[in-house]
């Protein structure tokens, strides 16, 4: 900042306040000083800045897992938040592993993070917990904490799974499987557990559940082989799986692999309605979440987590919890 005081011929302050405020210096003097910065090549030391803050403008985001498109529409949502304050998104992919995850929020800290957007693998908050207590916000996406300790964004997804299962119920199945897991994992909970409410209200309907260990293509490939593998009399008639990802992996499967026709043989909806699903070989009904308005949300209600704890009114702040409807998307894949 020196070298470029001394090559514009102002003092150093007036150039802090070129790169910081321009609105209180002349206009002439501020083309002169950016065209010093041009010439010098100077980029600001923004470590140096946050030292000074004592936080970035920078925040965190941990994900399940980067590979699914639904969480790509997270981060996009949380990004275009962030950049109305000026703020960018640091993204973290755990891999649906704990030891990983904690690995982010340990950097995020170190980073000094302006807070902490996470998709949590578990219930077991107590590191969140202390990461907030140490001064971080932390808000949670795509889940709530059982205690609500914590704000958070999230779609009902008991009636999400409700919604998928009487959907099949409605077109006359009966034999249904959920496919998905780790059951760990509150969100596959959740839709399970909507699953077994619309299953409840038909007495001659039942559901069965094939685990998977993470919601990923692969995962739901085997799971439909195990499908497909069966006489017709003792095969579902229809599926509900977990996550989009999963369907396009039973779609493969039986379709594909088996010869099997979805949705005449077997009916299959998935969730989260990601642009793949409506582009599948059998286009995919889906259960629709607004993941772009999910983290577009998760850093508004961050931002004011972060404004109560710089105004030492933290202890004061009531914990926002949001929740979205979800949406059912009829296509072909239940089309009968």
């Amino acid at each position: 900042m020196k070298d470029v005081a001394a090559a514009a011929s102002v003092s150093v302050g007036t150039v802090s306040n070129v790169l910081n405020r321009p609105d209180i210096v002349a206009p002439a003097t501020v083309e002169r000083v950016q065209a010093a910065i041009e010439q010098l090549g100077f980029v600001r030391n923004d470590a140096a800045r946050q030292l000074r803050a004592g936080r970035s403008r920078s925040i965190g985001l941990v994900v399940l897992d980067v590979r699914n498109p639904f969480f790509t529409d997270v981060a996009r949502g949380s990004e275009d938040r962030a950049a109305e304050d000026g703020m960018t998104i640091l993204l973290g992919n755990s891999d649906e592993n704990a030891t990983r995850e904690g690995a982010y929020l340990d950097l995020f800290e170190e980073q000094r993070v302006h807070g902490v957007l996470i998709s949590p693998m578990s219930d077991d908050l107590p590191r969140l917990a202390r990461l907030r207590d140490r001064g971080t916000p932390v808000v949670l996406v795509d889940r709530e904490s059982a205690d609500r300790a914590f704000s958070s964004v999230a779609v009902d997804d008991v009636v999400g799974g409700e919604l998928a299962v009487r959907h099949l119920l409605e077109i006359g199945r009966r034999r249904i499987a959920f496919i998905g897991g780790p059951k760990g994992l509150q969100q596959v909970a959740d839709r399970l557990e909507g699953a077994r409410r619309a299953v409840a209200s038909e007495p001659d309907a039942t559901l069965e559940v094939i685990p998977t260990d993470s919601l990923t293509v692969l995962q739901g490939r085997a799971a439909g082989e195990i499908v497909r593998e069966r006489d017709a009399g003792e095969r579902p008639d229809a599926v509900f799986a977990a996550n989009d990802l999963l369907a396009m992996g039973v779609l493969q499967a039986l379709t594909m692999q088996g010869g099997l026709h979805v949705p005449d043989d077997v009916a299959l909806i998935g969730y989260d309605d990601i642009d793949f699903a409506s582009a599948a070989v059998v286009p995919l009904s889906s259960i629709r979440q607004p993941a772009t308005l999910i983290g577009y949300t998760a850093v508004d209600l961050l931002l004011k987590e972060a404004a109560a704890a710089a105004s030492g009114t933290a202890s004061d702040h009531v914990r926002e919890h949001v929740v979205f409807q979800p949406e059912l998307v009829v296509r072909d894949s239940t089309r009968v």
